[in-house]
């Protein structure tokens, strides 16, 4: 952590994550951003507020990570190498990278959000606080308080997950540089995902980043919180993703011959409208017969 702080403080000689940041508010490197889309269950207010606060938590989960010096998450060994290697500022290369990993979404025709945007900037700019803070709270943390904020990271990283991404406002820069390339090489999701993080975990340990088993836990783990926290009804009233369209069934039922009643007919019931209706076809029949000798 002596590396990744003193870097943090000492930004004379490097560009500011404000100025990094800059060109990014408006997303000039890819499409305009897409129109957010309803959400049931969440008004304009309740979702711009719970992205805030879902971003401020994952920040607060990679610097609990961080801070743990049990190994990191994927992209934070590669952050982490580029700080010890560079002499940034963590959140300058938070930011670095995201806009770089957001260029790429260009041959992908994949387009931001403003939860996109929102993610870049929040991330960028609180993670130093947020390692700053637990440098001061908990300077020493020792091998049990480094597993304990690490396993504590690793939850509320998916929890923030959940909270951020069921807003439906746009995926982070690394999502999309994933979905993106899941739509464009048809290869599946796990498989797109892994040699990404294990591509940026390699390279980030041979910079310098720490690699542990709080990166393989992060990594097998992760998951399994999101998908329990989206289960959440108050945070997540709608699920992680939209339905698609050719999924959703008409709430029209179809109309039947109905009893006068207005209680549905039960087994007994239905055997005798079978019956009725059998003599009245035959009544019906024999006004036929009759009529036709007219």
């Amino acid at each position: 952590m002596p590396g990744i702080v003193g870097a943090m403080t000492d930004t004379s000689t490097t560009p500011s994550v404000t100025a990094v940041l800059a060109p990014v508010a408006g997303a000039p490197v890819v499409a305009a951003p897409v129109a957010a889309a309803p959400v049931a269950g969440l008004g304009p207010v309740r979702r711009g507020a719970q992205l805030v606060l879902g971003l401020l938590a994952f920040t607060v989960s990679m610097a609990m990570l961080v801070h743990a010096g049990q190994g990191s998450m994927p992209w934070d060994v590669l952050h982490q190498g580029l700080v010890r290697t560079t002499g940034w500022s963590f959140g300058l290369v938070v930011a670095l990278t995201s806009v770089l990993v957001l260029t790429a979404w260009v041959p992908l025709r994949q387009r931001p959000g403003i939860g996109t945007v929102a993610n870049i900037v929040i991330i960028s700019l609180a993670i130093e606080p947020s390692l700053s803070a637990l440098e001061t709270l908990w300077p020493q943390p020792g091998t049990i308080g480094g597993v304990l904020l690490a396993l504590g990271g690793i939850v509320l990283n998916g929890v923030a997950t959940a909270a951020y991404v069921g807003v439906r406002l746009g995926p982070g820069p690394r999502d999309g540089l994933m979905t993106g390339l899941v739509a464009r090489t048809g290869w599946s999701v796990r498989a797109i995902k892994t040699g990404i993080e294990v591509g940026v975990v390699a390279l980030g340990w041979v910079l310098g980043g720490t690699v542990g088993w709080a990166t393989v836990a992060f990594a097998l783990g992760v998951g399994v919180v999101v998908q329990a926290a989206a289960r959440w009804h108050w945070l997540v009233p709608d699920g992680l993703t939209a339905r698609p369209a050719s999924t959703v069934r008409p709430s029209v039922r179809p109309v039947a011959a109905a009893p006068s009643s207005a209680t549905v007919p039960s087994s007994g019931g239905e055997a005798r409208l079978r019956r009725r209706a059998r003599e009245i076809a035959r009544a019906l029949d024999s006004f036929g017969e009759h009529g036709r000798t007219l």
